[in-house]
């Protein structure tokens, strides 16, 4: 019997490790092994699943899965590893997304890397063409994911900067480079990175047009930069310290750039609007700050109004496109602009050219004129159009006679040499005063009555510039006052901020961390000040509750511009708090000086304050005996620290219940500092002319002489104390027996 146990037991046991052996192998082979899990490289042997991600040596970029906002479609891409709103510059497989988790990156027999998903599905969104002993994949420190021979890092067979997505980072070419033109292509919308309706980079269709960036919708120019030199970005780029270079030679034509200073992160990106976009990271407020962005006016937009039409961005009326001296608009051009839609233009004019259709035809099938001309030039103030023909002649009325000579030159320049338009012209914005020096061709008819237009403003400009003058100059002397003024508090404000860092930096009792917060900031934890925050009002302003992005909930005691609390009160009020440290004491987190505001930052009391209890019978009741001998101790205690076991001797002078802030325990702590004062330890009392606090919980000697000292604070402590035990104010719209006070009637 007993052998038949032994027998059972073994057998158990052998039944037991067997379990445990299979639920080994199993979870070997379901739980991937740590080889799996690599640092900035992929090995050809490794895999990448959904939730694991490739990390470059300097911390800087990640690769992985990720879904875009709104959307549970995934897909590969690189973001900037220490930024905390994720910022996606590539993706790998942006119109063949995953639609679950079950995404998996790994190398094919080719050595490509490919995303496969549970329902075998595969994508190959990086191609090496090597074997896959050799080719591994490193994510580099500028955000680049290259394929590279692992015995020769030196020969790259693939990187993601030659197929961008929507951004340009430090280090990618943009432009032609070996043969291919790298293009930037917007996403989708916000949501889908799907290839979008705008491309930015330049037009390699053209041999004149090298060095000329252009914005594509949908096949169509929607913006281009301009005829610009070889420094294409340098004008408006020095001065956000991005230095660009534009190399132009046999098989390359592109653009690159680096920051100088490593410290800050730039990007271009081309967003699902069509702007190409500069930002920068700002690390204090934790967001994208745009430095500029093209085309900025709308008038940079290619061709806004249509043909013959100039586009004005400083119109003050809704009409930001009018038609040409000469020209009109059709009936459907005047419909949509009405509308306020995209412009067809003006394509009608309003008096024939004279031109003969029996002169000598050209090769270009234009006619020369007749014997007699009665045609004219008109200056007219717009940047010179779009696709002009360049004329080798040597003087400005060479240049006019040879557009006189042709029925279809529209316009002539003679600028940079000699320049015509032929047929309508294109991408016309008024120069505001500028004029570049275009001359339009116009029937003698128009031009008369464009000249009797003129005369009617012979007396009327000179009055509108005096008066304009005058306006200017009034606007100006305000506009230099407002700023003065801002100037001088912009100054006093970081006088103020220098003064209180200087005081907490001195030897001497130091609180916890001090900082000092950004108005927006503060006006995020309240949600911008909102009512519902509101937690009271004293006389110095508004206190509200507000709660930080990690969760740290706070009291902002925002001051009143009319409050009597001036610059010396709350720098006093900072500089006490942040040095004590005492339970009894309330903490003070930081404070926001900028704009005029003056804000102080402090630990977040649950149960309000003293009074909000004590004088309400229908609150008062949660105050028992116990609760309230609890409070009345530790307020002496406080009181104890502040007279007694402080570095220096602080008098109060403000005590009463408003001032005694309860946490979430019912403990007391002393608040509101801003009236303060500091004496040293051979100091017994001090005098003052300006009698400052709450009337009721004044001694009688500070309240007649203005001498105060520790004993106005045990006054004002012996008034609080009969509050706390009555129940009642000590002055008020009250009589107790023949006193109009509680403490007269406590003593009679």
């Amino acid at each position: 019997m007993q052998s038949s146990s032994t027998v059972i037991m073994n057998n158990s046991s052998l039944l037991l490790l067997l379990a445990i052996l299979i639920l080994v192998i199993i979870t070997g082979i379901l739980i991937p092994s740590s080889d799996a899990i690599v640092s900035d490289t992929l090995l050809p042997n490794q895999t990448l699943v959904d939730g694991q991600s490739l990390v470059s040596a300097n911390q800087s970029f990640e690769l992985g899965f990720f879904s875009p906002q709104n959307s549970t479609n995934r897909y590969v891409g690189i973001w900037y590893h220490n930024i905390s709103v994720q910022t996606v510059v590539w993706v790998g497989n942006r119109d063949r997304p995953v639609a679950d988790a079950t995404g998996v990156i790994s190398f094919d027999s080719y050595g490509n890397l490919r995303i496969v998903d549970a329902r075998g599905s595969s994508f190959v969104f990086t191609y090496g063409f090597s074997s896959t002993q050799s080719a591994v994949a490193k994510l580099l420190d500028n955000g680049n994911l290259v394929l590279m021979d692992a015995n020769d890092s030196s020969h790259i067979l693939y990187e993601s900067f030659d197929y961008p997505t929507d951004n340009f980072l430090p280090g990618m070419k943009l432009g032609l480079v070996r043969g291919q033109n790298r293009l930037l292509t917007s996403w989708r919308n916000s949501g889908d990175p799907a290839t979008g309706d705008f491309l930015f980079g330049e037009n390699l269709d053209s041999s004149t047009d090298y060095g000329k960036m252009y914005i594509w919708q949908k096949n169509k120019i929607y913006w281009d930069s301009g005829q610009l030199n070889s420094q294409i970005f340098s004008n408006i780029l020095k001065t956000i310290l991005l230095d660009f270079h534009h190399v132009s030679r046999p098989g390359d034509d592109y653009y690159t750039y680096s920051i100088m200073d490593t410290s800050s992160i730039f990007r271009h990106v081309l967003t699902v609007s069509g702007q190409i976009q500069v930002q920068t990271w700002v690390e204090t407020s934790q967001e994208w700050i745009l430095f500029w962005a093209l085309p900025g006016p709308q008038c940079d937009v290619y061709n806004l109004c249509g043909d013959n039409a100039v586009c004005d961005d400083e119109s003050v009326s809704e009409a930001q496109c009018s038609c040409l001296s000469g020209f009109a608009p059709t009936l459907e051009a005047l419909t949509e602009w009405n509308a306020g839609v995209t412009k067809p233009g003006c394509l009608v004019r309003k008096s024939s050219l004279q031109c003969s259709t029996k002169g000598k035809g050209n090769k270009n099938g234009s006619h020369t004129m007749p014997d007699f001309i009665s045609d004219g030039f008109l200056l007219i103030d717009v940047i010179l159009p779009a696709d002009p023909q360049h004329l080798n002649v040597n003087s400005a009325a060479e240049c006019q006679s040879s557009c006189l000579n042709y029925c279809n030159c529209t316009a002539y320049a003679f600028t940079d040499g000699c320049q015509l338009w032929y047929g309508n012209l294109k991408n016309l914005t008024k120069a505001n005063g500028a004029a570049a020096g275009l001359y339009l061709r116009l029937a003698l008819s128009e031009l008369t009555e464009e000249k009797r237009n003129r005369s009617n403003w012979i007396w009327v400009v000179p009055t509108a510039t005096v008066l304009g003058l005058i306006l200017c100059m009034t606007y100006m002397c305000y506009w230099w006052r407002r700023k003065d003024s801002e100037r001088r508090k912009l100054y006093q404000e970081q006088i103020l901020l220098a003064s209180i860092r200087r005081n907490l930096d001195e030897a001497g009792e130091r609180g916890p961390s001090f900082t000092s917060f950004s108005f927006s900031r503060v006006a995020d934890a309240t949600e911008n000040f909102s009512s519902a925050n509101k937690l009271g009002e004293g006389g110095f302003g508004p206190v509200y509750k507000g709660q930080l992005a990690g969760g740290l909930e706070m009291a902002v005691k925002r001051l009143s511009k009319s409050s009597g609390q001036g610059l010396e009160e709350f720098k006093n009020e900072i500089i006490l708090i942040a040095k004590l440290q005492h339970r009894n004491l309330v903490r003070l987190l930081g404070c926001c000086i900028q704009a005029g505001e003056r804000i102080l930052i402090y630990e977040y009391m649950p149960n309000k304050s003293l009074d909000y209890f004590l004088f309400e019978p229908t609150r008062g009741v949660v105050l028992d005996w116990t609760r309230r001998f609890n409070i009345i101790e530790g307020i002496a205690h406080g009181l104890l620290y502040l007279h007694k076991h402080s570095r220096l001797i602080i008098i109060h002078r403000d005590l009463k219940a408003s001032n005694i802030l309860l946490d979430d325990e019912w403990c007391p702590k002393i608040s509101d500092f801003g009236l303060a004062r500091i004496f040293s330890s051979n100091e017994m009392q001090a005098n003052t002319i300006r009698v400052v606090g709450t009337f009721g919980y004044m001694s009688p000697e500070y309240a007649s002489e203005g001498l105060y000292s520790i004993k106005s604070d045990v006054f004002s402590f012996g008034v609080l104390l009969l509050e706390i035990v009555s129940g009642k104010r000590n002055a008020g719209f009250h009589r107790y027996g023949n006193s109009f006070n509680l403490l007269g009637y406590v003593c009679i």
